[in-house]
Formats: C-alpha cells, sequence, structure tokens
C-alpha cells in the first residue's frame, strides 16, 4: 500500500504526522497521555491500529476554480488554496473513489464554486459519511437553495458511483469558515447511510457526529464497557451523546442509559437509532410535558422502557431563547 502523498510536500493540512513513523507517533502520544494524567492514575499503553491508512469514514472537500476549471480538494495548511484531491491516505478508499464521481458529475452539469469575495457560483463543499460495507452518503454545500440541474446531477453520480446510497444538499448562505448550514434538502435517497459499529445499526447524516476512525472506536467502546463492569443494575449518563452511540452499546449491560445532549436534531437521530436497535416495547409512549429541577420547562418524549427508553426533552431559559439543553434517555 502507498505510504505517501502528492499533496504533502504541497503543504496539506489534512495528515502534517505522515513523515512520522506510526510507532513514533503512538510513542508521542503516549508521553503526552503522560504528562497530563500520570500524576493521577497509572496510564496504559496506547492501542495503535493495525493498519493506520484509510480509516477515515468522513471526507470533506471544498471547491474552487483553478484555471477556468473545477478542482476540489483540502486547504494547504493556513490557507484557502485548495489543493486538488489525490489518493488521500486518511480517507477510505471508497470516499477517494466518491470524491473523484462527484467532481466528474459537477464538471458535467458546468457547475462553478462560489466566490466568497464576489459571492457569486453555486457549490462550497462536499461532505462524504461512508458505511462499513461501502455505502456513502453525498452532501453538497450550496450559499442558497438554487441548484440548476441537480436531478442530472444525481443521475450522473449515481452512474459514476452506484455504491451512493443518497444525496443531499446543504444550504449555508453564511460567510464563514463553517462548512455546514443548517438547512438540508435531500436530492435523491433518504438523507443518511447506514453503518453498523459493535453489531448496531447507526443513520449517519450530514451533520451527524460519529466517530471517524470504526475500528478504533470498536476498541475503545468495548475497552470503557470492560472497565466499567456493568452489572445491569447501574443507571448509565453519556454526557454529550450525540447520536447515541455509546448510549445504545451500553444499553443492553445496563439499568438504563440517560443521555444529554443540546442539539435536537442529534437527539431526534438518537431517538431513531434507539428504535433501530431496541425492541417496539421498550420505545417512548406519547409525548408528554414534565416539570425537572433546575428547568423553568423541559418538553419531550417519555414512556416505560423493559430496561431502556427514550426521552427526550429541552430547557428555554428565556421563551425566546434556542434550545439549550436536552436530555434523552435510551
Amino acid at each position: 500500500m502507498p505510504t505517501t502523498c502528492l499533496n504533502y510536500d504541497k503543504k496539506c493540512g489534512g495528515c502534517p504526522l505522515l513523515a512520522l513513523p506510526y510507532r513514533e507517533q503512538l510513542n508521542q502520544k503516549q508521553a503526552r497521555l503522560q504528562g497530563l494524567l500520570g500524576g493521577f492514575a497509572p496510564v496504559r499503553a496506547v492501542q495503535g491500529m493495525a493498519e493506520p491508512y484509510h480509516y477515515r469514514n468522513k471526507a470533506i472537500a471544498s471547491f474552487a476554480m483553478q484555471h477556468g476549471r473545477l478542482v476540489c480538494g483540502l486547504y494547504a495548511e493556513g490557507t484557502h488554496r485548495v489543493l486538488p484531491g489525490a489518493d488521500c491516505l486518511l480517507q477510505e478508499e471508497i470516499l477517494n473513489k466518491t470524491l473523484a464521481a462527484v467532481l466528474e458529475a459537477a464538471r458535467a452539469c458546468r457547475w462553478t464554486a462560489y466566490d466568497e469575495d464576489r459571492g457569486t457560483g453555486l457549490l462550497r463543499h462536499t461532505v462524504l459519511r461512508s458505511s462499513g460495507d461501502g455505502k456513502v452518503l453525498v452532501t453538497l454545500v450550496t450559499p442558497g437553495a438554487d441548484l440548476p440541474g441537480s436531478k442530472n446531477f444525481c443521475a450522473a453520480l449515481r452512474k459514476k458511483a452506484p455504491w451512493v446510497v443518497s444525496i443531499v444538499q446543504n444550504i449555508n448562505p453564511t460567510r464563514s469558515s463553517a462548512v455546514l448550514g443548517n438547512r438540508e434538502k435531500p436530492l435523491w435517497g433518504p438523507g443518511f447511510v447506514l453503518d453498523t459499529l459493535c453489531g448496531l445499526q447507526f443513520a449517519i447524516s450530514s451533520r451527524s457526529f460519529y466517530q471517524v476512525n470504526r475500528t478504533q472506536t470498536e476498541v475503545l467502546y468495548k475497552k470503557a464497557l470492560e472497565l466499567a463492569k456493568l452489572t445491569g443494575r447501574e443507571t448509565v449518563v453519556d454526557a454529550y451523546c450525540g447520536i447515541g452511540t455509546i448510549g445504545l452499546c451500553a444499553a443492553p449491560h445496563a439499568k438504563q442509559v440517560i443521555g444529554v445532549e443540546r442539539n435536537p436534531a442529534a437527539v431526534r437521530d438518537a431517538a431513531a437509532n434507539a428504535r433501530r436497535n431496541v425492541a417496539p416495547r421498550s420505545l417512548p409512549a406519547e409525548p408528554r410535558q414534565t416539570d425537572l429541577p433546575g428547568a423553568e420547562r423541559r418538553c419531550g418524549l417519555s414512556g416505560p422502557a423493559a430496561r431502556r427508553q427514550h426521552t427526550g426533552v429541552y430547557r428555554r431559559r428565556k421563551p425566546d431563547e434556542a434550545q439549550a439543553h436536552r436530555l434523552c434517555q435510551l
């Protein structure tokens, strides 16, 4: 397997440690952990990967016009200069193939890249999410809702990359470094890709927080559950639970799991993932409103569960404030 990248010498910001042998990378991580945590508890050896390449299940590439031609890739470190995509050693190989297909289909549609200074053009970024079985979700980030020729793009991409299971348009009108905006619309497919982690299925959308290294995530979660020594009588709190991966992995070993999350979309994803992995009798009953200590009002779903349940609640500090807190029981 190649271990050099064409963009490394061009100061690509993706993998600055590429030239450092992997064993030395692990030694440096071990030393840093020892310095940070060694004064509080023994620090065990870092568990590295057997093959530390092509592990990322998420890719983000930015579009630009270079010599009158649409290109996409990562920014050179500390700049907004796009380095045209090479076979990135970090991303799963299916993502590299998908990125090339996205670019080819976009060129066929004669789309142009968004120009931040002039406020013109169509394409800002593309975000790709892959599953362990080689399926891919493609998200196009545009400055506005108008995307002429989107049906032609979807047809062309599906022909070039039949492993793509959904195509989504994300609308980000802000002039900022944020990649994704708050509005999305599916162009084709369900708007997510299903991935399997620790034997459970999770729906991953473009804005889902999901660990990018599937192999090491399973190692991490299994080690955490091993050290927790759950007996089935405990209540486990999954702080910052996102779409519920840790909580759902712990649920079979605990009396109940409480996940805390402030992002409303993440709570909805966690609820859907709970339904996907938990028996129907363990799902929530009808929505109800409840008052809990420390909150003016919390609303959400609640219901009895055989070992597990899902409750999504939020708090408003003032009537006109956005949702500030969410709690979800899985």
